[in-house]
């Protein structure tokens, strides 16, 4: 069994590589894969390699970091809430963020300022659903769900005012963002020296997040500290989700169905679980964003519109083969 999750990780590493290549090679300018290995193997200023470097690779190292942050979050608040259902926007994050970069962006504000808006937005919600929910050293899971699913239906009121009030010229700008996009993507760096150390925490903790897994009771009888514990992954998976948000806007999907996917797949080992859905995470929505560049160029589609597309008939495939 160990192999064949072995097999399957690495089977999911070369894919996400595979992608991350795909994501270099097709764009406006075709490019054969020649150049493009050329141009990383020895970097020059020539055309190739300021298309590679200076346009591509910084948006698909965007795109990756993104979609690995997702599906991390995925992962975590499914063990959490034990829900099969919750994605990283379940809590009401995603919401507080678009409020932030809406009403940002109705002030008519640009660039970092939106980025810190959305970032202000994201850490209110964090901590009105913190206040809420934790009583007295108790976290009562269900009382969390319900305080972010109530706290997201209030701030998608807030974002069809904010919507209504901006100004048609604004608003194209305001939808991308909703759905996703990573052509203005900023602070990259910042995003993978998140999405790594928290990949290495929840590493750290995938034995109790296995034993998280087999229920709050079952979890503490075992020894598990289940309260510190519920505290670590609800603010790791909130600070992921966050970090995603600001490098690439609501990008939708991709933190339901990529850890569904690596379940699907006979992988529920948190070991093996985490970095999976992180690499598959990330290859997806490269994949996702490739494609939204390429598909209708010059202009480009909001990507949370393609991994969409995308995850669906691969869900369905694998819950077909699943039943």
């Amino acid at each position: 069994m160990t192999d064949r999750r072995g097999r399957v990780l690495v089977l999911i590493a070369l894919i996400a590589l595979f992608a991350f290549f795909v994501g270099l090679l097709w764009g406006s300018a075709p490019l054969s894969w020649v150049a493009v290995l050329k141009a990383l193997v020895a970097p020059s200023d020539d055309v190739t390699g300021q298309i590679v470097w200076q346009l591509r690779a910084p948006r698909v190292a965007a795109a990756f970091a993104c979609g690995g942050l997702l599906a991390l979050a995925g992962a975590l608040l499914q063990v959490l809430l034990r829900n099969p259902l919750a994605d990283p926007y379940v809590l009401g994050v995603s919401g507080g963020a678009a409020v932030g970069a809406l009403g940002a962006m109705l002030l008519g504000l640009a660039g970092v300022a939106i980025n810190v808006a959305a970032l202000a937005g994201a850490m209110a919600a964090i901590g009105i659903v913190f206040v809420v929910s934790y009583r007295a050293a108790d976290w009562n899971v269900y009382r969390l769900l319900l305080t972010g699913v109530m706290l997201s239906a209030g701030f998608g009121a807030v974002i069809s005012l904010l919507l209504s009030l901006a100004p048609s010229a604004a608003v194209k700008g305001m939808l991308f963002w909703l759905m996703g996009d990573l052509s203005q993507a900023e602070g990259v760096l910042a995003a993978w020296i998140v999405l790594i150390l928290a990949s290495f925490v929840a590493l750290a903790l995938a034995g109790a997040l296995n034993v998280l897994s087999l229920g709050h009771t079952k979890a503490a009888t075992l020894g598990v500290a289940v309260g510190p514990l519920q505290l670590v992954v609800y603010f790791g998976a909130s600070l992921v989700t966050a970090t995603a948000l600001m490098v690439g806007g609501a990008i939708g999907f991709v933190g339901l169905v990529i850890p569904h996917g690596i379940r699907l797949l006979g992988i529920t080992d948190y070991r093996y679980l985490v970095p999976g859905a992180v690499l598959a995470g990330g290859g997806f929505l490269v994949v996702a964003d490739t494609l939204a560049r390429v598909l209708w160029a010059p202009q480009q589609l909001p990507v949370g519109v393609l991994t969409a597309l995308l995850g669906v008939p691969v869900m369905l495939v694998l819950l077909s083969r699943r039943l």
